[in-house]
């Protein structure tokens, strides 16, 4: 269990932030300014924050209390930044030994065999880091911080210079982490999408305050925590791949619900992530009919939280799992939504991108 406290202010910024996480892969998710960033310094020892704990377990990094600060080079992380930060002058399986080189002797160590097979950089061993593309290189990086022998990962915001092919490129290979690699790893980001694909556990910042904190379902479906904003709300189901159809759509299970995608490649039997943005969302208070739309989610609604504008967030309880719709206030009172009220969530079969599905992962 990592157990992190941090205070700190940065002239009018103050950061007030208290979290534990348990094993696997957490999100530190929040808006640009919320925190998230100066959090992982502060684990990293990178900043020294005007009061703090972190520890995981019995092995404490930081405990301004009772005078303990491990210099960064003693605290045995791992950190994989935005860009990959290879050194050019070492092949492709130097930068990745050269973590182990300052390592404790007697520490667990990741494989290197089994790193490079994770991470599918085998034919790239030999080259140099300027022989490399951008999702090449970040892959070589999440190696580089495993082959370290870290206690801990540190992950800021690793996706973030990379454009969408190469974020698809990357994603699977966290995902793989998250299930196959023993470390613990802390992640920073602002992308609804990256979290509900990734995280194990979601810790949610506004304005340097954790404002909630829990399974990635529960969090992204709260209607009342949105630390990304309106625009980017969306609930997270799991569903189970039934089929493959051959006019290019595969079909899923989400709690008896039928669920049609584009075509994922995963296997049936295979169980999925699957994010719906709120935006993508029409209620309908009857069932409807003669609609292009393949998915109806029938369910109750049991929050509606309207902001400042003219929007509203809608969440209602389905078979599937936790929806949230983006409607307006005009459309909620005209319908006469409230809390109780049973409503059919519709979503386009095409609204929902290749970037929102992700594997469950061990749970």
């Amino acid at each position: 269990m990592l157990d992190v406290s941090v205070r700190h202010s940065f002239g009018a910024f103050s950061l007030d932030a208290h979290f534990r996480a348990p094993p696997g892969l957490t999100v530190l998710f929040g808006r640009s300014g919320s925190g998230k960033t100066t959090i992982v310094n502060a684990v990293a020892g990178l900043l020294m924050p005007d009061e703090g704990r972190v520890a995981a377990g019995d092995w404490v990094l930081l405990d301004t209390g009772s005078g303990i600060r491990l210099r960064p080079h003693r605290r045995r992380l791992g950190y994989i930044f935005q860009e990959g930060r290879l050194f050019p002058h070492l092949s492709v399986q130097q930068n990745l030994a050269y973590g182990g080189w300052f390592a404790p002797r007697d520490a667990p160590r990741e494989n290197m065999d089994h790193v490079v097979e994770v991470l599918g950089i085998g034919p790239l061993l030999d080259r140099r880091p300027g022989a490399l593309s951008g999702g090449e290189k970040q892959r070589v990086a999440i190696g580089r911080a495993l082959l370290s022998a870290p206690r801990l990962i540190l992950a800021d915001e690793p996706l973030a210079a990379l454009d969408e092919a190469r974020k698809a490129e990357i994603l699977p290979y966290f995902e793989r982490l998250r299930d196959e690699v023993s470390v613990p790893i802390l992640y920073v980001s602002h992308s609804a999408s990256e979290v509900a694909r990734l995280a194990t556990t979601v810790v949610a910042l506004d304005a340097g305050r954790v404002v909630a904190q829990g399974p990635a379902a529960d969090v992204l479906g709260n209607p009342a925590v949105l630390p990304a904003g309106a625009r980017e709300a969306g609930a997270v189901l799991t569903a189970r791949v039934i089929a493959h159809h051959d006019d290019g759509l595969t079909e899923l299970d989400a709690g008896g619900i039928p669920l049609f995608l584009p075509r994922v490649a995963a296997a049936p039997g295979s169980m999925l992530r699957v994010r719906i943005a709120a935006h993508d969302v029409i209620l309908s208070r009857a069932r409807p009919k003669g609609l292009s739309a393949l998915n109806i989610l029938p369910g109750t609604i049991c929050d509606i939280r309207s902001g400042d504008g003219p929007g509203a967030i809608v969440a209602l309880d389905t078979a599937a799992g936790r929806v949230l719709a983006r409607i307006t206030r005009r459309s909620a009172q005209a319908m006469g939504l409230a809390a109780g009220v049973d409503v059919h969530a519709i979503v386009k079969t095409v609204s929902v991108a290749t970037g929102d599905i992700g594997a469950v992962g061990v749970p």
